[in-house]
């Protein structure tokens, strides 16, 4: 039986998680994927799991475990995004812990944001699972070069706020949820078609609508991106698209990256690696952009 008919019969007997048989040069690839991808959350915050979809389709290698341009290539694509959501979500919720033990966190206001976001969340993953995994990836192509431009125009404001001394959040007023809900709800949709954290969207959405301080906005934007994680995962765990195995062995790698990471972040010129950070990524951009052009030939 080939891995095409062997993919869409688990699918017939509505099996909510497909079992991905890794070899174990490819389960070694994904725990240093994950290394990479929590090493550079760790280093450089928000827009730092960007690269855990590509890592796992083209060095770990699914997208090369289905015949180019097929059903099952498209199934492999929706299994990726579902599975990284999964992982970078559970990485978010621990790293929300230590900045929560370390008064970094408002309760309150990431409740109100995750709260919509996890609905938003469950929507985009939907619509991302009825979209072909081609067209997703070329579309995914796109938010990752606006992730990388918004890091190259980063500078070094911002450090004042990082050094300011966190005090109490502010209370959820109804002012401050007329911008909350909607802004929580938009990141949720954006982070469920794609599967991405969506941090670096969720920190200035919150110190915008929430009225945070840099600091507690990174922390309880950690809460936020563990549940839009999660909850886009498990919408596309209904459809069997999502690999626990693969997933527990891209957070055990993240979990080793993310501590070195953040150890070395502060010896290090943040707004450098940042920039340089961008770059890889347009150029793995353009790479997903080139291997999946043939979904949007196909609607020429």
């Amino acid at each position: 039986m080939n891995y095409e008919k062997k993919v869409f019969l688990k699918r017939v007997n509505s099996k909510l998680l497909m079992y991905v048989e890794l070899s174990l040069i490819q389960a070694l690839l994904a725990v240093v994927s994950g290394v990479l991808v929590g090493f550079s959350l760790g280093l450089i915050g928000g827009g730092g799991s960007i690269l855990a979809i590509p890592l796992l389709l083209y060095f770990v290698g699914l997208a090369y475990e289905a015949p180019p341009h097929s059903a099952a290539e498209s199934y492999i694509d929706h299994l990726v995004i579902g599975t990284t959501a999964l992982s970078v979500g559970l990485n978010a919720y621990l790293n929300s812990f230590m900045h929560y033990r370390k008064g970094n966190v408002s309760l309150r206001n990431g409740v109100a944001f995750s709260l919509p976001g996890a609905a938003g969340a469950v929507t985009g993953a939907y619509v991302g699972h009825l979209v072909g995994g081609g067209l997703l990836l070329f579309m995914f192509s796109f938010v990752m070069i606006g992730i990388a431009l918004t890091m190259l125009k980063s500078k070094s404001a911002g450090v004042r706020e990082l050094e300011e001394r966190v005090t109490a959040g502010p209370k959820v007023t109804t002012s401050r949820l007329v911008r909350v809900i909607p802004a929580g709800f938009a990141v949720g949709v954006l982070s469920g078609v794609f599967g991405i954290g969506g941090g670096f969207l969720i920190v200035p959405a919150l110190m915008y609508s929430a009225g945070l301080t840099m600091i507690r906005a990174i922390g309880t934007s950690l809460m936020a991106v563990g549940t839009f994680g999660v909850t886009s995962a498990a919408t596309y765990a209904l459809f069997g698209e999502l690999s626990l195995e693969v997933a527990f062995l891209y957070l055990m790698g993240g979990l080793v990256g993310g501590y070195v990471g953040t150890r070395l972040a502060s010896g290090l010129p943040n707004v450098t690696l940042k920039r340089l950070f961008a770059l890889v990524v347009i150029a793995v951009a353009f790479y997903i952009m080139y291997q999946n052009f043939y979904a949007i030939s196909a609607l020429l």
